[in-house]
């Protein structure tokens, strides 16, 4: 709504509420999307079936356990899982010509907790991946147990190592203990007693390598005996019914995320209107009649013919109570013009003659059958020959290729019936701009299939009390003899400067 001593706010960037109510009016598209998306997973799973696959479990033992491991271990044994030294070891205890490069991209491996690895193998039967399951959790299980050996022989001979050459030195000691001098005094008795205390530490140090040598080949045994297979190897079983359910619920949920993005941008790059308050300000003229769309369940088909007979009633009164002619001018709904009109020259055809100007496009009119009782149509062309007495009710059209200047012939009045969401915001302008160009005044707009659930307000105004329409956009005279301004059209309210504030 706008007041006359206040200017209009500046447009939001994007309106939530416009986006929100045309992304729900192209429920059709993103429908058809999800629906296909379903379609599409239910097919993937029955055209294109997992391969026989086997499962098995192997419990891996690490020297380096702790507690809070946040899974490092278990990744790592993943990883060497997936090298060709595994897949090699597997496919020769199967005596496979198959390559290891191959092979690896058959399994996969995923670690449930910190020490138990999953082992998933893919085959050309259950029989087969359950064989290869069974190779590959075998090698993984020897490679893991050498890993272990192989780092406790190492650690032992560097032990041994360092054993060896504490036994060189205390060698070394033990003959410079034997090879002192006899002679006695503070220096050579200082002098021993150091030999001494090295040899007890050199041999005390050899004790120790010995023992810790000793125990690094001890502490594999719990490493080995605790890395084994937990779970046979077994055949994994498919359920078609379940997984095609899996793969048309994955397909509808990701068809029904890409319907909506893709009614978002088609709306956001389309630019039509659908709200009132959007058509009413683009047009420059308030929507005074609303028209639901023709409903295909028979209970809501009372409410279509209540609000189109109230509507006739309203545009009859328009008619019976303005001098001028007036037209019915379409924007996206020519058959329901058409509807519209014949409806309110029966109800005019009481008062006397009615005559219809048809110069809609195509047949909306000249090809109906005509009924007993129907008013008299004429061509627009023709429109020049009708007899001035009675009712004279034009029906036109301002959809692209429209000839404007024949708008007139028509109508000096005209009200508009406007498809909710049909035309852009600029096409929308341009029709206002051009029906102010041939002087014809718009009484109003009438909007087909709007959205149920629009609250928006879709009247104008000029002042706190008076409603605004183009229907006042005549020049009219005054009690001084003044002629009133037109209304001037949101299309054409100038729009404050960047750098300069809205007010």
């Amino acid at each position: 709504m706008r007041n006359g001593t206040t200017s209009e706010a500046a447009a939001p960037l994007l309106d939530l509420q416009a986006l929100v109510v045309a992304v729900r009016r192209r429920r059709r598209l993103w429908g058809c999307v999800a629906l296909l998306g379903l379609l599409v997973g239910a097919a993937v799973a029955v055209l294109l079936p997992p391969p026989p696959t086997a499962v098995t479990k192997v419990l891996v033992a690490h020297q380096q356990d702790q507690p809070n491991d946040p899974g490092t271990l278990i990744r790592t044994d993943v990883a060497l899982l997936h090298t060709t030294r595994v897949a090699e070891a597997a496919l020769r205890s199967l005596d496979s010509p198959e390559k290891p490069e191959n092979f690896l991209r058959d399994y996969q491996g995923v670690g449930l907790t910190n020490n138990v690895l999953q082992i998933t193998v893919s085959g050309g039967s259950d029989a087969e991946a359950v064989a290869r399951a069974g190779a590959l959790a075998d090698a993984f299980v020897t490679d893991h147990v050498n890993r272990i050996r192989a780092a406790a022989d190492a650690e032992s001979r560097a032990l041994l190592k360092q054993r060896d050459r504490m036994r060189d030195e205390l060698a070394e000691v033990n003959k410079a203990i034997e090879d002192g001098s006899p002679e006695s005094g503070p220096g050579a008795s200082a002098n021993t007693e150091s030999l001494f205390a090295r040899r007890a530490e050199l041999t005390s140090r050899i004790s120790d390598f010995n023992r810790r040598a000793t125990e690094a080949h001890v502490g594999t045994a719990p490493l080995v005996a605790g890395t084994q297979v937990v779970d046979a190897p077994r055949a994994v079983r498919h359920s078609l019914p379940r997984a095609a359910a899996v793969n048309a619920g994955i397909g509808l949920v990701l068809g029904l995320a890409l319907g909506l993005a893709l009614a978002a941008v088609a709306t956001v790059v389309a630019d039509r209107p659908v709200l009132r308050r959007e058509i009413a300000a683009h047009l420059g003229a308030s929507v005074v009649a609303e028209l639901p769309r023709r409903s295909p369940v028979w209970w809501q088909r009372k409410r279509t013919r209540v609000a189109r007979d109230r509507l006739t009633a309203s545009l009859a009164r328009t008619v019976r109570g303005g001098g001028d002619q007036l037209s019915l001018l379409e924007l996206g709904c020519p058959r329901d013009t058409a509807a519209i009109a014949l409806d309110l020259a029966r109800a005019l055809a009481a008062d006397g003659p009615v005559v219809v100007v048809d110069g809609l496009p195509g047949s909306a009119l000249a090809g109906r059958r005509p009924k007993a009782g129907d008013p008299v149509v004429v061509d627009s062309a023709r429109a020049t020959a009708v007899p001035p007495p009675g009712y004279r009710l034009g029906v036109g059209s301002v959809a692209p290729g429209t000839a404007w200047t024949d708008l007139h012939r028509l109508g000096a009045r005209t009200v508009l019936v406007v498809r909710a969401g049909h035309a852009s915001a600029a096409w929308l302008h341009t029709v206002a701009r051009q029906l102010a160009d041939q002087h014809v005044a718009v009484a109003g707009v009438v909007l087909v299939d709007p959205d149920p659930r629009d609250r928006s307000d879709g009247t104008l105004w000029e002042g706190p009390h008076a409603p605004r329409g183009r229907a006042e956009a005549r020049p009219r005279r005054n009690g001084a003899g003044t002629r009133r301004p037109e209304p001037v059209p949101t299309w054409a309210t100038p729009v404050p400067d960047s750098n300069q504030e809205a007010r």
